[in-house]
């Protein structure tokens, strides 16, 4: 009989791992290889380097962060990065860096992020592809800045995909509460702070579940023997404590107007001096949000499908949480597949280069298929649970929308 090696005990395990993390320890956050191809002022695009075969689709794909959090959430740690994975199926990949703001950043405006910052990147995007549209993912606010922007300026937009971005502010949730014009006087914190803190931001999140720290020391202690899952979660832990500032003017208007007026819903928002209709969004649009997001409620992002006019409309409501179901095992066989094929599907033809070559002859379409994986996308895949992923119709009346 063969001798096997018994497992080590949890609890060793559990202390050995606890004590690497009292060492504080970081992990390797954003490993995907990217270049920084255009710059200004604190902000960066960001273009990851495509897998040695070249990219595969010709419309290449803009991620628009929070303003608030680093990018890296999209690219949290190998095998666990949807960046990574949208880089090993083919697709050429940008990414938004917002930038740390300072001091002398208190007067930028939300239109010179949302018009300036948020337009030049698209273009950008779209010059370096040959002029091709450009298929934009908005993440929360940066979901809501990349609408705003679909709504006033929809050129070179290939699509929208909007995950867990608010529409409408007065979704009853408590932000939308603690925000009304007569318990919240944005012009006190400006005047004090003239950026807003992040660390005032956070602790703001953490009272909307004040006992989630506790939880999820309880979480992390009972599976501390599992290295695969303390590796992830630190990863996490270590991006959920390194946000950004909010620059003070830009902070003004996103109260005053977005929250205390509800301005994008009603239609009274301008954007550059001209008004933002969100029925004048034509493109197709995949809205995704979650069930147990405590930071947008579902029924303030689902809103968006009877808004808009774009006949090619989905709306993908997923179990979850606002990040977790983001970054979680079960994305990489719901989510991450779920905006890839609804990217491929609208992409017409599909195009062959070498890496680095922007301006290359088209093919014939083609999506991936289980047998055309690289290595690099099977690697992430094989470690994730199949996970059904819930499909709600096209468009969904107010009446039926769920939290």
């Amino acid at each position: 009989m063969a001798n096997v090696e018994p497992q080590p005990n949890k609890l060793v395990k559990r202390l050995m791992n606890l004590a690497r993390l009292a060492k504080r320890e970081k992990p390797a956050v954003g490993q995907t290889p990217s270049d920084v191809v255009f710059a200004e002022n604190k902000w960066k695009l960001l273009r990851y380097r495509p897998r040695p075969e070249g990219v595969r689709y010709k419309r290449p794909v803009l991620l628009a962060p929070s303003l608030i959090n680093r990018h890296y959430v999209l690219d949290l740690m190998p095998q666990k990065s949807f960046v990574e994975w949208l880089v090993a199926r083919g697709h050429d990949v940008y990414v938004i860096d917002w930038g740390t703001p300072g001091a002398e950043d208190r007067y930028l405006s939300f239109d010179a992020i949302c018009h300036g910052y948020m337009g030049r990147a698209i273009r950008k995007t779209s010059e370096r592809s040959g002029g091709e549209d450009v298929h934009v993912l908005g993440y929360c606010l940066g979901g809501t800045l990349a609408t705003i922007y679909a709504a006033a300026c929809p050129e070179k937009i290939a699509s929208l995909v909007d995950i867990a971005a608010p529409i409408d502010f007065d979704d009853g949730g408590l932000l939308s509460q603690w925000t009304r014009r007569k318990e919240f006087d944005v012009g006190v914190i400006l005047d004090a702070f003239g950026n807003v803190p992040w660390q005032l931001m956070q602790a703001t999140f953490l009272m909307l579940r004040p006992t989630l720290n506790l939880a999820k020391g309880v979480y992390m202690l009972d599976r501390a023997w599992d290295d695969e899952f303390l590796n992830g979660f630190i990863a996490l832990e270590t991006w959920g404590n390194d946000n950004i500032s909010f620059p003070g003017e830009a902070f003004r208007k996103y109260i005053e107007e977005l929250y205390q007026k509800n301005a994008l819903l009603t239609g009274e928002l301008s954007l550059a001096g001209e008004r933002v209709e969100l029925r004048n969004i034509r493109c197709p649009l995949l809205a995704v949000t979650f069930e147990h997001d405590n930071i947008v409620p579902a029924k303030g992002a689902q809103i968006l499908m009877d808004l808009v006019s774009s006949k090619d409309k989905e709306l993908l409501h997923l179990p979850g949480g606002h990040v977790g179901a983001v970054v979680s095992k079960s994305a990489a066989k719901g989510l991450w597949p779920k905006i890839s094929d609804f990217w491929a599907a609208r992409d017409g033809e599909a195009v062959a280069t070498t890496a680095g070559v922007e301006n290359a002859p088209s093919g014939g379409a083609k999506t991936a298929t289980a047998a055309e994986k690289t290595p690099a996308e099977k690697a992430v895949l094989e470690k994730a649970p199949e996970k059904s992923v819930t499909k709600r119709p096209r468009s969904v009346p107010p009446s039926r929308r769920t939290n």
